[in-house]
């Protein structure tokens, strides 16, 4: 008994060894589990073919699709259609049919291919490039994380997709310093979806240093020079950055380019909008950004968005902001809580995107 087991044992060491080898080499574990299942799915279509199809070869394309390297799937495309080639021709079965099912095998691997050598360029693919999305998109989030505020301050952002994407052009970042002040900027970068998300996320990052380093005066002129330095093609942004003391309700509120903030006054119980203006930013080297100035009292509300909520195709976009304020005097009308949800919901359309940030000050 002992014997047997040890002539059993001696080929699996040798496998076993040649294994280690190949991954020494640089080859992953991944990649030699694919070739030893498409060597095997071979070799039962060659054995049993009456039953075996050879569209079995289509899952380990499928899977090495999804879980190789850009270096090694291409490769391993390669392999697997010469193995489909070498079993064809030990089938005795060829009619039109299984002609039909190799050219659709083959032309499935080229698809793979070309989608390999456009993923070649990030450098990872298929789940490990989906995970390093999904992180991306989740450090956006988190940079628009609203601190702890005091009981009296509600802080509400809202953010709607173009096309009902997770990632977006508008962002929001926002910082509170030991003395009580909070700083909160919404930004619309130049594009929407995907195509603005990548500069998002990296302008997010930027921001959020900026913004915890500098004083408010001196934010938007820094960020400004940032994204003159990124010469990018559409390296524009526009941005409105509000500065309050959650002490004393005063707030300091300047614009880049983008739609004025709308400040609604609990006395009279009427939106209306701030006077800000200033140039788009990394478009003029040194602009100045002018400040308003106001002060947020029992029950005033202050309102940040994006244009995606007031652009309307072929009108001036003061038609879209007396419409969003007509909106927002309806649907927040003596209830704030979850206002940026209903709002948005109630104002722009899902081809654009639409960032809505609502700050209000309750009652005691």
């Amino acid at each position: 008994m002992a014997e047997q087991v040890s002539l059993l044992s001696a080929p699996v060491r040798t496998v076993r060894r040649r294994w280690q080898r190949a991954a020494r080499t640089g080859w992953s574990a991944e990649l030699l589990a694919l070739i030893v299942v498409a060597v095997g799915m071979a070799l039962v279509i060659v054995t049993f073919p009456s039953w075996a199809p050879l569209m079995m070869l289509v899952l380990p394309l499928a899977v090495g699709s999804l879980v190789l390297s850009p270096k090694e799937l291409p490769w391993f495309v390669v392999f697997v259609l010469l193995v489909l080639a070498l079993t064809t021709t030990q089938r005795a079965d060829l009619n039109a049919r299984s002609a039909v099912t190799v050219g659709v095998v083959f032309a499935l691997g080229f698809i793979i291919l070309l989608a390999s050598f456009r993923r070649s360029r990030l450098g990872v693919a298929g789940l490990r490039g989906e995970s390093m999305l999904v992180d991306l998109r989740d450090r956006i989030l988190k940079q628009g994380a609203i601190p702890d505020l005091p009981d009296d301050w509600q802080v509400e952002w809202e953010l709607r997709a173009s096309g009902g994407t997770l990632f977006s052009g508008d962002f929001v970042v926002a910082s509170r310093a030991d003395c009580g002040r909070l700083d909160l900027v919404v930004v619309d970068v130049s594009g929407k979806g995907e195509q603005a998300g990548t500069r998002a996320l990296l302008l997010s990052g930027a921001f959020g240093g900026l913004m915890g380093a500098l004083p408010p005066e001196e934010f938007l002129p820094a960020a400004n020079d940032y994204l003159l330095r990124q010469e990018w093609v559409e390296g524009f942004a526009s941005a409105v950055h509000l500065s309050l003391d959650l002490t004393t309700g005063h707030f300091e509120a300047r614009s880049a380019g983008h739609p004025p903030a709308a400040f609604h006054d609990a006395g009279s119980g009427r939106w209306g909008v701030l006077d800000t203006e200033g140039p788009l930013l990394g478009l003029i080297p040194g602009a100045e950004f002018p400040v308003t100035t106001g002060t947020m009292r029992r029950g005033d509300a202050l309102l940040l968005y994006t244009d995606g909520l007031v652009e309307i195709k072929g009108r001036d976009i003061s038609m879209g902001i007396d419409r969003m304020l007509g909106q927002a005097e309806r649907v927040l009308r003596g209830d704030f809580s979850g206002g940026a949800s209903r709002l948005v919901d109630a104002v722009g359309g899902p081809d654009d995107d639409r960032g809505l940030l609502l700050l209000h000050r309750r009652f005691a």
